[in-house]
C-alpha cells in the first residue's frame, strides 16, 4: 500500500516518534530511511557534501519557492513556519487531510500569519495507460493561468472518488474548471490537452523522490532561518500539527 494514513496514538511523545522526524545536517529522515541532500538534484558529485550549508539553503529554497508563479502558497511571504504539502490527486488521504484539516490549519495558522501553506506534487497513483494523477497535477497549473490554482485544488479533492476508478478524467477536470468559474474554458481546455505543464509536473514528482519521499500526503515543515525540518505523513488531524509547529516555535524540536 502506497500511501500511509498513520493515526496518532498517545501522547504527544509518541507523535514525535511515530509521525514526526527531523532534517539536519543534511539528512532527510522519512519513514526510517535517510536520504541525503546530496541526492537532491541527482548530484552525483562525490566531492559535494551534503552537510554544506549552501546545499541545505537551495534545498529549503526549492521548497519554499512556488512551482509556477500562478501556484503561489497561501499566507504571509514572511511567515516564519512553511509547511509544504506533497501530494497526489488521486490519494485518498491527501482528500481526507484538504476535507477535514486543510481548514483549520489554514483558519488558526495561514490567516494569522504563523505559517505560509504550499503543494508540491508526488505522483504515485499513474497507471501506464492513462497517467490520471499527472493529468490532474497538470490541470491544477492550467487553473492557475487564470489565477484559481487554490480553487481548483480544492474542487478536486472535494470530488475525490479514491485510486484509479476513472473519475479522474480528462471530461471530469473541464467539469471541475466550470465549476470554479473558469474565466476562460477554451484556454483550460488548450492547455489541459497540450500537456503543456507535463514537465513541471515530472519536476516536482523528482524533487520529491530524490528527497525519499514515497507516501502521500506528506508535510515538510520548516522553520524561518533553521536547517530542522518536521515530516509529518498521513492525513493527521491538526493537533499532530499543532504538536510540530509549537516544537518549531519552541526551538524543542
Amino acid at each position: 500500500m502506497k500511501h500511509r494514513n498513520r493515526k496518532p496514538r498517545g501522547n504527544k511523545t509518541n507523535y514525535r516518534k511515530v509521525v514526526i522526524m527531523a532534517v539536519l545536517f543534511g539528512a532527510l529522515l522519512i519513514g526510517g530511511s535517510i536520504t541525503a541532500f546530496s541526492n537532491f538534484g541527482n548530484n552525483n558529485n562525490s566531492s559535494s557534501s551534503s552537510t554544506n550549508p549552501e546545499n541545505i539553503q537551495q534545498l529549503i529554497s526549492n521548497l519554499t519557492t512556488p512551482t509556477i508563479p500562478g501556484a503561489k502558497a497561501i499566507g504571509n511571504d514572511n511567515a516564519p513556519i512553511n509547511i509544504v504539502e506533497f501530494g497526489d490527486y488521486q490519494c485518498p488521504f491527501c482528500a481526507r487531510f484538504n476535507q477535514e484539516t486543510k481548514d483549520n490549519l489554514v483558519s488558526k495558522y495561514v490567516d494569522s500569519g504563523l505559517v505560509r501553506f504550499g503543494f508540491k506534487d508526488l505522483v504515485i497513483n499513474d497507471l501506464p495507460k492513462d497517467k490520471l494523477s499527472t493529468l490532474g497535477a497538470e490541470a491544477s497549473y492550467c487553473a492557475a493561468d487564470q489565477d484559481k490554482y487554490w480553487e481548483y485544488h480544492d474542487e478536486v479533492y472535494r470530488n475525490s472518488r479514491g485510486e484509479n476508478t476513472g473519475w479522474l478524467s480528462q471530461d471530469s477536470l473541464i467539469n471541475f474548471a466550470e465549476n470554479v468559474n473558469m474565466t476562460n474554458i477554451s484556454e483550460f481546455t488548450n492547455c489541459l490537452e497540450s500537456h503543456k505543464y507535463n514537465p513541471i509536473v515530472v519536476q516536482n514528482d523528482m524533487f520529491a523522490k530524490n528527497l525519499g519521499l514515497a507516501s502521500t500526503p506528506t508535510f515538510l515543515i520548516l522553520k524561518e532561518n533553521s536547517t530542522r525540518i518536521a515530516a509529518v505523513e498521513g492525513a493527521q488531524p491538526l493537533e499532530v500539527f499543532d504538536d510540530v509547529i509549537n516544537q518549531l516555535l519552541n526551538n524543542t524540536l
